[in-house]
């Protein structure tokens, strides 16, 4: 089949069914020729018909196109039908009226493997011998005849249209050209695989280049590809078919999971199609072209968004760039953003921050359902910690704050783009408050705080891994998140002698985790109870490392003082007594949530006996002893 990629003028329906009423006529003709028994005229089709086009497309010769003359005569002319009815007695077209047609030819021209069989064109129906079966016309095919356009019934909901709403990035203008060039280049179509890891930004630049070249383009997402082997190969006839039929192309989008069944399906298809992975596999298919789509510098973000902004972007001054820094969005993320600031007035100290949150959230798209977002709403009010440890907390989110402007700015990123980020441990016991200052650091710089699942993370089968980190880093830079490795000891921890296979790739993880640590250009919060179970060459390669010691008696008697929210009604407390409790800081939480709820079921404000309650109740989940010298806190 020859697809039909550039546009071509367009007939008035009008003058297509007067082409169509005169292939008709001709058809009509030599039915009326076969019932007297006269010699049969010519088949002749006027260039005003549809039908050469179709012909065209599907390579059909003169007889197959007098028999879809025939078809598509039963479906719209009675005289027609009645005429045929009068040759064969049922008034629909079959297999041996068509031979009294063309002669033995028919045979082969109705074979399961001739195109108007094989592109579906006709169908048969009924059972028993072929000569008494009947063939219809396809509805797709007789409403092309007329003239009508429309998408196939059948690929409803799974193609979507796609349609220009910005123009690609400069980095993407070649890459929109390169399209163009090889679908204008005579010969047969090639298969173009477009990787990337920006899914958005690549089909911005399909659509630009289908916009050019004055054809549609659709959208198919590989998750939605059948996995029968049967379906699948109708799915693949039924969308080569309708690319011909629309003069149309297909945009078939894949994740890791699904690109072995995109590219099983390309192969099947020999109509304009591009497909779009992060890392597209090698299909049969040829020829092939791949064009790989690297990110935008910070500096075409910028231009980007001083584009999308218009005359206000003088307004952001400098904290336009930290946000183009920061956030690694497509051209469609960042004219969503600004479409927030657009009708919105104001200085900079209020227009700024409305822009970093819309910002945020375009960018944390991608790392949804990766992992666990966290609301984040600690204060540094909440953290009982050393100052040696809160000094170096704030000089982390100082990196964080002024990343931007060290490695744009100061030229840093021009040097070399690893180990810019912060990559920081936090180790201590358990309920130290660990995940409590990733808490803050988060709500302090107003970024996204991601826990990543370390089961949904570790794979027993080779590779995966490693994958599932991939996943993990690269979707978490479009938002520039946080990310908390929680309890990391199982993934982190010494890499261990080789003794064999296994022992092997354990050591490739850590090593390619360590990879992923310096290139990433946000913060990485590992947080272990066990730092004497971590690597030496693993320390060397964090940049911040805090220990969270165990509170002592001064640290406790602090958390209580602050541990209730403002709101709660408290009677009789003693925060010097209650330090007595050798607890750490998470477990006086739970305390005093349970003494809350204990109080508030009276009702009446949270008094020492109902912490009493809730003491005994949570070192009963700990199974640890309530001493004697601990009772005394509430004698």
């Amino acid at each position: 089949m020859t697809a039909v990629v550039q546009s071509t003028p367009e007939m008035t329906l009008a003058t297509l069914r007067a082409g169509l009423d005169a292939a008709l006529e001709s058809t009509t003709a030599r039915l009326r020729a076969i019932s007297e028994g006269k010699p049969l005229p010519h088949f002749s089709v006027p260039d005003t018909s549809a039908l050469p086009s179709i012909a065209s497309i599907f390579s059909l010769n003169e007889g197959e196109q007098e028999l879809i003359s025939l078809a598509a005569g039963c479906e719209l002319d009675p005289g027609i039908a009645k005429i045929v009815s009068a040759v064969n007695g049922s008034g629909n077209p079959d297999p041996w009226l068509a031979v009294q047609l063309l002669g033995p030819q028919a045979w082969d021209l109705l074979c399961p493997e001739a195109p108007l069989r094989r592109w579906r064109l006709i169908e048969l129906t009924g059972s028993g011998p072929l000569r008494q079966r009947q063939f219809r016309l396809d509805e797709r095919i007789l409403q092309a005849l007329l003239g009508n356009r429309y998408l196939d019934a059948r690929l409803e909901g799974l193609l979507h249209r796609i349609l220009p709403v910005v123009a690609p990035g400069p980095a993407a203008s070649g890459m929109v050209h390169s399209i163009i060039e090889a679908w204008c280049t005579p010969g047969r179509l090639p298969l173009l695989l477009l990787g990337g890891r920006d899914q958005m930004s690549k089909r911005i630049l399909a659509a630009a280049a289908a916009q050019e070249l004055g054809i549609q383009l659709y959208r198919l997402r590989a998750a939605d590809i059948p996995s029968d082997w049967t379906q699948r190969t109708a799915l693949a006839l039924l969308l080569d078919r309708e690319l011909a039929l629309s003069g149309a192309a297909v945009l078939i989008e894949a994740d890791p999971e699904n690109t072995a069944a995109a590219a099983i399906l390309v192969d099947l298809l020999s109509g304009p199609s591009i497909l779009s992975a992060a890392d597209p596999p090698l299909p049969e298919r040829t020829p092939r072209l791949r064009l790989d789509l690297e990110p935008p510098s910070p500096a075409e973000r910028l231009d980007t968004w001083r584009n999308a902004l218009g005359s206000r972007a003088e307004v952001f001054g400098s904290e336009l760039e930290r946000i183009a820094t920061h956030f690694n969005l497509d051209p469609s993320a960042i004219a969503s953003a600004t479409a927030i600031v657009e009708n919105s007035t104001g200085s900079q100290e209020t227009l700024a921050p409305m822009l970093w949150t819309a910002a945020r959230a375009q960018g944390r798209r991608a790392l949804e359902g990766l992992a666990e977002r966290i609301d984040c709403r600690a204060s540094w009010e909440q953290l009982v910690l050393p100052a040696e440890q809160i000094a170096i907390l704030q000089d982390l989110a100082g990196h964080l704050r002024n990343a931007w402007k060290v490695s744009q700015s100061w030229g840093w990123a021009a040097r070399s783009s690893r180990g810019l980020g912060a990559a920081a441990l936090f180790a201590g016991p358990s309920g130290t408050g660990k995940t409590l200052a990733a808490e803050v650091l988060a709500n302090e710089l107003s970024l996204d705080l991601y826990c990543i699942d370390l089961s949904q993370v570790i794979s027993k089968y080779i590779g995966e891994t490693e994958k599932n980190l991939a996943r993990i880093f690269a979707a978490a830079e479009d938002g520039g998140a946080i990310l908390l490795f929680d309890e990391a000891d199982a993934l982190f921890g010494k890499r261990s002698e080789v003794k064999d296979s296994h022992d092997r790739y354990a050591n490739v993880e850590v090593s390619y985790l360590l990879q992923k640590m310096e290139s990433y250009g946000g913060l990485a919060i590992l947080t272990s109870n066990q730092k004497s179970a971590l690597d030496t060459a693993f320390l060397r390669r964090l940049r911040y490392i805090l220990n969270f010691p165990f509170p002592d008696a001064a640290a406790r008697a602090e958390i209580w003082a602050r541990i209730f929210p403002a709101e709660t009604p408290c009677e009789g407390l003693n925060p010097q007594a209650l330090a007595r409790l050798n607890i750490s800081g998470g477990a006086i939480r739970s305390i005093a949530l349970n003494a809350a709820y204990l109080a508030a079921a009276v009702p009446e404000p949270v008094q020492m006996a109902h912490i009493h309650r809730a003491v005994r109740r949570e070192y009963g989940k700990l199974e640890k002893t309530f001493t004697g010298a601990e009772q005394e806190a509430f004698r």
